[in-house]
């Protein structure tokens, strides 16, 4: 035997039923080997897993960025479709305005023009009425009670509309003032 194929003292027990095989320094340097490629391979994968961790935080960035600005461009944009609904009412209401000579019907008949206008152009941004009718259920959710009176429509319902409420799009802009029956 060489120096090289001498079996090694306290040589680790085999797979086969603990049975002792000599280990020699050729199949050491062979397992060396061995795992240093794997070692290497493992490295890269490490290596390529933080490239993507680092891609995916910089696509998260440029995502939370983006969703920023568009935030900010529907803020600053977001009123840009009502107020073009707007327009043509101020119009109206400064052509009426500027007649010297009418008469009550045809200024009557040009307010109530005026005033389609204006409900189209709530319409087209969804902004709605609360316009509750005596009888109707007391919601504080789109109500707000100046008082309770005594009535005969039942508890808890509207006696008296005061003043109309307004909601866009589901959320209430301004509840409707209504005194509620106290039955």
């Amino acid at each position: 035997m060489t120096a090289s194929q001498e079996p090694v003292d306290q040589a680790p027990e085999s797979k086969d039923h603990g049975a002792a095989a000599p280990v020699t320094i050729e199949s050491l340097q062979a397992e060396i080997v061995a795992l240093r490629a794997e070692l290497e391979a493992a490295q890269a994968t490490v290596t390529g897993q933080q490239d993507q961790v680092l891609r995916s935080h910089a696509e998260a960035e440029n995502v939370r960025r983006r969703a920023q600005e568009d935030v900010s461009k529907a803020r600053k944009f977001g009123i840009e479709s009502f107020a073009e609904s707007l327009v043509p009412v101020k119009d109206s209401l400064e052509a009426a305005l500027a007649q010297q000579e009418q008469t009550i019907e045809a200024m009557r008949e040009g307010v109530e023009m005026t005033l389609k206008q204006l409900n189209n152009a709530f319409e087209r941004n969804l902004l709605k009425e609360i316009a509750p009718e005596p009888g109707e259920k007391f919601d504080p959710h789109l109500h707000q009670a100046i008082s309770s009176v005594p009535s005969e429509q039942p508890a808890n319902t509207v006696a008296q509309r005061l003043q109309k409420g307004y909601a866009i799009a589901d959320r209430v802009l301004r509840p409707a003032l209504v005194m509620v029956s106290a039955g």
